[in-house]
């Protein structure tokens, strides 16, 4: 269990930000993992005062706050009838209704977890993270950066209609996932995405004839275990995520495939 000394209600993102360059100093999300730490805290640092909880849709592209639950994102219809609805297929098994009310995305994509179902969805998309001090950057770009003391505010995902596939398995419904595998396409252009290796989703992109062939696709997968590393844990061998991999990718492409 972690100790707060002090807890503030930020009343600006730079007085968030300023309060947060002190290692002994943390942003608040929904705690659901800070929680199991022994932290000692100086300064809990509470963003929920600053309207950071919206999800907003403009012609271009979607805008999610950093303080949005993982339930927002579940069961926002406008959100999920983009992308044939990956988001939502992403996070509906993330433990239960009651953790997906508490857990924020800003936490959850800051964090970079290697088991983050939605980190590997978001990967697929033409996504970006707004952080207050660096700026709009590819999400791609972010997930292999250092964790800092900046603040991320926005996730934005950019509408482009391309077609979304995503898979996982799991030892048991509620269970942190064996593998996760995320697919989409546009313009004969693939992101293959693989997450809970179980270290952080990666992304590899891939280009392809307009007639997709099984040949095609065999030697996507071979690329991608070529270059994809696969850990074991009490949840799976390397071994065991190899194979489950090879059989997400192949799905997930027929199913985009058959679309």
């Amino acid at each position: 269990m972690f100790t707060i000394n002090n807890y503030v209600i930020a009343e600006s993102l730079e007085q968030a930000y300023e309060l947060n360059q002190n290692r002994r100093n943390v942003i608040l999300g929904g705690n659901l993992w800070l929680k199991m730490s022994r932290k000692a805290i100086n300064k809990a640092i509470d963003l929920s005062t600053l309207g950071l909880n919206n999800i907003e849709e403009t012609d271009d592209e979607f805008k999610i706050g950093c303080m949005c639950t993982l339930r927002d994102l579940e069961i926002h219809e406008k959100l999920n009838s983009y992308f044939d609805g990956v988001i939502s297929k992403s996070v509906n098994n993330i433990v239960g209704v009651q953790l997906r009310n508490g857990a924020t995305i800003g936490g959850t994509i800051f964090s970079r977890f290697g088991f983050s179902d939605v980190l590997t969805a978001l990967l697929t998309l033409d996504t970006y993270v707004e952080l207050y001090k660096g700026g709009i950057i590819p999400l791609s770009d972010f997930v292999d950066m250092p964790l800092d003391n900046d603040i991320l505010v926005n996730i934005i995902i950019k509408k482009d209609n391309r077609k979304v596939s995503y898979l996982s398995h799991r030892m048991s419904s509620s269970d942190l996932p064996v593998l996760t595998c995320a697919v989409s396409n546009i313009n004969n252009e693939w992101n293959v995405v693989i997450g809970a290796r179980p270290m952080k989703a990666k992304l590899t992109k891939l280009k392809s004839s307009s007639n997709l062939t099984e040949d095609e696709i065999n030697n996507f997968v071979k690329n991608i275990n070529d270059s994809v590393k696969y850990g074991s844990n009490f949840r799976g061998s390397k071994e065991y995520r190899q194979i489950l991999a090879e059989v997400f990718i192949k799905r997930n492409i027929q199913t985009i495939v058959n679309v």
